[in-house]
């Protein structure tokens, strides 16, 4: 993944806190506590004092940030002439959200069902009858809630972004203020550290110290990201506005994002402190399993099973090639017991077993969800 800087001037990059963004990955954490396994003390206490009423709404919009890390979290980055700046409270940030136009808006919401189209300036669902149709298609195989809220925001944006802002603002009431109070400390004195290094050393030395997978090309116009994903953005969009923003997340890990939407200016969501993970188990089991992996669509099949359950057909549609093709991959991965199976009315949804991948190793682990 490549991210274009030629001619971007040294004080258009930032590195800045986003309190919003921060709450997109707990919930996410939330969501998915197998990512996260130095948060699962956190992730068990947090959920068993959640109010029913509060659990189900989250578990409505769940697809916001369960298996794709929608840019809702990150509008700073997508309002339209504005200056690139994250809010130094949730309160801003959910007032930058609120500046998105609606096609922005409905579109970063709906990324999940249509991932495969995101490097692309797609047309907007809310105006085109074929985004629309894919979108309700893709929503029903996450169940009917999923398929509901679809419906609503395609038919109402207005009503369903006046439902979310509330949601965030329960879920920081709820949870989340007395978490950022403890995290933010840390992320913003990475955030200044980083902007010292900066200023000090200059550009490849900011980059290295975010993460080994972040990197300067000898030009220097050039950002480089080591993702099982192929994308290029730029940081000097005339029509956006110059700037790249790299916002810091506590409870980030193993994820490393890039935000590259047409239109919008780049992020990359990078986390602070890495957790230990288990060691392999036996070497038999090991090489049976890493085997399974050798072929590179099943290394990217994982990237996408890694995040959320999914349909063969989604699987196939997401990577260009048949539904028998993807299935007989999975068969193999399912043979190593890699991948898990479940039925959801008329669809079979497929996930990666992330207790069994964690055996294999952090390299691979973070690699799939980075």
């Amino acid at each position: 993944m490549h991210i274009d800087i030629a001619g971007l001037p040294a004080d258009r990059v930032v590195f800045a806190t986003s309190p919003l963004a921060e709450l997109g990955l707990a919930l996410h954490a939330l969501s998915e506590p197998g990512h996260h396994p130095g948060l699962h003390g956190w992730a068990t206490a947090t959920s068993a004092a959640l109010e029913p009423d509060l659990a189900d709404r989250m578990l409505e919009a769940e697809f916001l940030w369960r298996n794709t890390f929608s840019d809702v979290f990150m509008p700073f980055a997508g309002v339209r002439g504005g200056d690139g700046r994250t809010g130094a409270t949730l309160a801003e940030d959910l007032d930058l959200l609120d500046r998105l136009d609606d096609e922005r808006f409905v579109g970063a919401a709906l990324e999940f069902t249509c991932a495969s189209h995101y490097e692309i300036d797609a047309p907007s669902p809310l105006k085109d009858a074929g985004t629309r149709g894919r979108a309700l298609d893709l929503a029903a195989a996450r169940g009917p809630q999923q398929l509901d809220f679809t419906r609503r925001l395609l038919a109402d944006p207005a009503s369903v972004r006046g439902w979310v802002r509330r949601l965030f603002e329960d879920c920081d009431q709820a949870f989340f203020a007395d978490t950022w109070r403890r995290v933010s400390v840390q992320m913003a004195a990475d955030a200044r550290h980083k902007t010292e290094l900066l200023r000090r050393k200059g550009l490849a030395d900011a980059m290295g110290s975010v993460s080994p997978a972040v990197t300067l090309d000898e030009s220097g116009a050039r950002i480089s990201v080591d993702k099982l994903s192929e994308a290029r953005t730029t940081a000097t969009d005339p029509e956006v506005g110059q700037g790249l923003t790299l916002v810091p997340t506590s409870f980030g890990w193993p994820h490393l994002m890039v935000l590259h939407a047409p239109g919008w200016r780049p992020v990359i969501h990078y986390p602070v402190q890495l957790p230990n993970l288990p060691v392999p188990a036996s070497v038999e089991l090991l090489q049976l399993r890493m085997e399974a992996l050798a072929h590179p669509m099943r290394m990217r099949l994982c990237r996408n099973l890694a995040r959320s359950p999914y349909t063969t057909g989604e699987l196939a549609d997401a990577h260009g090639v048949t539904s028998p093709e993807v299935s007989r991959h999975l068969t193999v991965l399912k043979k190593a017991g890699l991948v898990t199976t479940r039925r959801r009315g008329r669809y079979v949804l497929h996930q990666l077993d992330l207790t069994v991948v964690a055996r294999l190793g952090s390299d691979f682990l973070e690699g799939v969800l980075r």
